[in-house]
């Protein structure tokens, strides 16, 4: 271990976007709680990515801060006072050291920059920008394709904080986990499927399209005899409403009904989950739930996949993967022109998997 941060008490660990970012830095933040077992461990994030903190078991604290260069749609406005505001309190907090989180299209800087205007003596983050002063170490991944997770245990590692375990890091509390099972065990009809669908999506070119989940319920529920639960947010209501209307069988929907706790207890208990790549995917893993997800070809799949869990990946070959893009131009070809067939299959391969894995436990 680096010298330097075995003496840390107060460390604070910054990771700024989404909700599915924040669960795949949990096995590095295993990583630091296991190097520095008495250490305080405080995470900075999006209040998207906050909701993590009380099912990870090695978290402490959290600090919600909506940070101008995550800020993708140019929502919020131009307020020093409020960096102004963070960096006070990043002082008052005496942080013996920070740790910044960045996928690898991001820049650490802004956030190195912070902690080094609140005077946190040791700044740690990867950056291919020269950094100057504002690291106190400067982490380099190896030039070769990482999954997120690994990329997170790769830079703690940097300073000698070695992994224990790369399972993700996601416990609902007992009593959400009790009611997730009455409430499963309520809508569970003898031994059909129970298939969670999870339709919503930020980001508007990783949203598969509304008309083709009508297509994917309908075909699973003939073909496989599921039955279907639906999850969202309060934003997502109106979306799956208009897809349950479109359906003879419109499932069970728990949209609005689910904190982040109860929607990892509700996936646990599924038997599949079908989302869009985004934070219930990861939850999903996290729950050790089977996924098919409709990923879009926005970012490199083999770096953003469900991790540790049994998945498929649908999508089609388009030429402009890898695009990074928020809104997709060209009517999301690499999603809307999946075959159906594909989906169904995905979903009984899966199912078929699980059910063996059951019989022989």
């Amino acid at each position: 271990m680096d010298e330097r941060w075995r003496s840390a008490r107060r460390i604070l660990i910054i990771r700024l976007d989404n909700l599915g970012d924040v669960i795949l830095a949990t096995p590095a933040i295993h990583a630091i709680r296991a190097a520095l077992p008495s250490a305080h461990l405080t995470l900075l994030a999006s209040p998207t990515g906050a909701q993590v903190t009380p099912l990870d078991p090695d978290l402490d604290d959290v600090i919600v801060y909506r940070a101008p260069w995550m800020d993708p749609d140019h929502l919020l406005p131009q307020d020093t006072s409020r960096e102004a505001s963070m960096v006070a309190l990043l002082r008052q907090r005496g942080f013996d050291g920070a740790i910044i989180f960045t996928s690898y299209h991001q820049s650490s800087l802004p956030a190195a920059y912070l902690t080094y205007q609140a005077g946190v003596p040791l700044r740690h983050a990867a950056s291919i920008d020269g950094p100057g002063s504002l690291l106190t170490s400067r982490h380099r991944y190896p030039d070769k394709t990482m999954h997120e997770v690994e990329r997170g245990l790769d830079l703690v590692g940097g300073i000698g904080f070695e992994p224990d375990g790369d399972n993700l890091r996601l416990e609902p509390p007992p009593a959400e986990r009790k009611l997730a099972r009455e409430l499963v065990q309520v809508h569970r009809r003898g031994k059909r499927p129970l298939v969670v669908i999870h339709p919503g999506c930020t980001c508007p070119s990783r949203t598969y399209p509304l008309d083709r989940y009508v297509e994917v319920a309908r075909a699973i529920q003939r073909e496989l005899g599921a039955q279907i639960l639906w999850t969202g947010s309060d934003s997502d209501m109106a979306v799956v409403e208009q897809i349950r209307g479109h359906l003879s069988d419109p499932g069970v929907s728990l949209v609005g009904q689910t904190s982040l706790g109860r929607l990892a207890a509700v996936l646990a208990e599924a038997d599949l989950v079908m989302t869009n790549n985004t934070g219930p995917m990861h939850v999903a893993a996290a729950a050790k739930t089977p996924v098919v997800a409709f990923f879009a070809l926005t970012n490199p799949p083999a770096e953003w996949h469900p991790w540790k869990v049994p998945y498929r990946l649908l999508n089609r070959p388009v030429d402009c993967a890898i695009c990074y893009k928020r809104v997709c131009p060209i009517e999301q070809k690499c999603l809307r022109e999946v075959p159906i067939t594909d989906v169904v299959q995905a979903a009984s391969e899966l199912l078929s998997e699980t059910r063996v894995e059951k019989e022989g436990a």
